[in-house]
């Protein structure tokens, strides 16, 4: 500093750096699940085959199921016809084919049931995950 310089030399001020803000990519992702969503409202041909695609997954798990339960209970009487023997065993004083088909085709049943609406859960989620997937 000298006599003849009465203001003090300033520091020019560090420039800060940018931060670059980039709304283009929030925007985006949002428009193709809006999209996607307008799509399914209005039934257009990517909606259809959207509803389709999970109208198929839901039945063909109901198929897959009703097969399940198809051979498990309507396999027992096939198998009792076929080995007279096993119809004829006795378990405490009942016998085998009134316990599987009169007792434990309830819990059965019931497994099936429970399998059937977590796997249907299951698509409905996979559906709702896609339609709102964003767009990479």
């Amino acid at each position: 500093m000298t006599a003849d310089d009465p203001l003090p030399a300033r520091r020019a001020p560090q420039p800060q750096p940018r931060a670059r803000i980039v709304l283009a990519e929030v925007s985006r992702r949002d428009s193709r699940a809006d999209r996607t969503r307008t799509e399914l409202a209005q039934q257009t041909r990517v909606g259809e085959a959207l509803v389709r695609g999970l109208v198929r997954a839901q039945l063909s798990l109901a198929l897959r199921l009703s097969l399940v339960v198809l051979v498990g209970l309507g396999g027992l009487p096939w198998l009792f016809a076929i080995a007279p023997a096993v119809g004829r065993v006795t378990v405490l004083g009942v016998n085998l084919p009134w316990l599987l088909l009169g007792v434990a085709s309830f819990p059965f049943l019931i497994a099936v049931g429970w399998a059937y609406v977590r796997l249907a859960e299951r698509n409905e989620q996979d559906f709702t995950d896609l339609v709102e997937r964003p767009e990479r």
